[in-house]
C-alpha cells in the first residue's frame, strides 16, 4: 500500500511540474510576442466571447497552429487573426466564409457560426496569427487567463513547483539515510549474535540459580525437620502438662469434698448440742413452772 501511495505521489507530482513548466512557457512566450503563446508552432488561445458558439464558447481554450501556406486556406476553416474592434486591436477567432485574391495577396471574409452577419473587416494575410486545429478544452481557457496574474502564477506556478522541489529534496535525504544504514544481512548476524549471546548469558546464570536453589532447599529442609520434631516435643510436654494439672484438679477437689464434708459433720454435732441444751433448759423452765404452780395452789387452800 506505502509502494502504491508513494508512486501515485510521484506521478501527480510530475504531472503539476509538468502543467507548471507549460503554463511557464506559455505567460512568457506571450509577453514576447504580443499576448500571443507560440509553442513549437502551436498556439493556446482563450476564447473571448460566443461568437463562435456552439462550436466553441467564451473561456474554453483553443490550441492553433501556424499557417506555413496561405494558399491552403479555403472557406470552412476557422483562423485566428488581428482585428479592430471598438478602437482597440485585438485577437479574433472566426470561420472564413470567402477567399478574396487581389493582385496576388489573399483576404478572408469571416464570420461567426453564432453572428448572422459578415465580420465588417475582411482578415489580411499580414493580420493572421494561426489555424485553429479543431482541438478544444471546455472551461481551461478561464483558468489560463487567470494563471497570466501575478497572484494566478504565484499560486498555480512558484507554489506547486517550489512544493515539488521540497518533495524531491525530501526523496533524497531519506535516500541518503537508508544508503547509510547497514545490510539487513549484516544487521540479521549482528543481531543473531546478540541473541546467541543473551540465551548463553541466561543459560548460564539459570544453572547458577539451580545450584542456588539446591543449597539453599538444604537448610530450609532440614529446618523444616526441626520444626517437626519440635512440634511434636511440645505437643508431649503439652499433654504431660495437662495430665499433671488435670491430676492436680482431681486431688483439690477430692480434698474440698473431705473438708466439706468434715464442716458439715462439726456442724450438725453443734447443732445437735444446742438443741439438746435447748431442751434441758426448757425442762428446767417447766419444772420451775409447775413448782410455782404447786405453790400458788396450797396458799390458795
Amino acid at each position: 500500500m506505502k509502494k502504491v501511495l508513494r508512486v501515485t505521489a510521484n506521478v501527480l507530482a510530475w504531472i503539476v511540474l509538468i502543467i507548471a513548466f507549460l503554463v511557464t512557457i506559455i505567460v512568457f512566450s506571450s509577453g514576447k510576442n504580443n499576448g500571443v503563446a507560440n509553442i513549437f508552432g502551436f498556439i493556446p488561445m482563450t476564447v473571448e466571447s460566443d461568437s463562435m458558439k456552439p462550436t466553441f464558447s467564451k473561456g474554453d481554450l483553443i490550441i492553433c497552429k501556424e499557417i506555413d501556406d496561405l494558399n491552403s486556406l479555403k472557406a470552412g476553416d476557422v483562423i485566428t487573426f488581428w482585428t479592430v474592434i471598438d478602437g482597440k486591436r485585438v485577437k479574433n477567432t472566426h470561420r472564413i466564409v470567402e477567399v478574396e485574391d487581389n493582385d496576388g495577396s489573399r483576404n478572408f471574409i469571416t464570420r461567426g457560426d453564432n453572428n448572422s452577419v459578415n465580420d465588417t473587416s475582411p482578415a489580411y494575410s499580414g493580420d493572421l496569427i494561426g489555424k485553429w486545429t479543431e482541438t478544444k478544452i471546455s472551461g481551461v481557457g478561464k483558468a489560463l487567463n487567470f494563471m497570466r496574474t501575478k497572484k494566478g502564477f504565484f499560486i498555480c506556478i512558484v507554489l506547486p513547483m517550489a512544493l515539488f522541489f521540497l518533495f524531491e529534496l525530501y526523496k533524497f535525504i531519506v535516500a541518503l539515510i537508508e544508503a547509510k544504514r547497514p545490510d539487513p544481512a549484516e544487521q540479521l548476524d549482528e543481531e543473531e549474535i546478540k541473541r546467541r549471546a543473551i540465551e548463553e548469558y541466561l543459560a548460564s546464570k539459570g544453572e547458577s540459580a539451580e545450584a542456588a536453589a539446591a543449597k539453599a532447599s538444604e537448610p530450609v529442609s532440614s529446618a523444616a525437620g526441626k520444626a517437626a520434631e519440635n512440634l511434636e516435643e511440645a505437643k508431649k510436654e503439652a499433654v504431660e502438662k495437662f495430665e499433671d494439672v488435670k491430676d492436680k484438679a482431681e486431688k483439690l477437689i477430692e480434698e474440698a469434698k473431705n473438708e466439706t464434708a468434715e464442716k458439715i459433720e462439726e456442724t450438725a454435732e453443734k447443732t445437735a448440742d444446742n438443741a439438746k441444751n435447748i431442751a434441758e433448759n426448757a425442762a428446767e423452765t417447766a419444772e420451775s413452772v409447775a413448782e410455782a404452780a404447786e405453790k400458788t395452789g396450797e396458799a390458795a387452800e
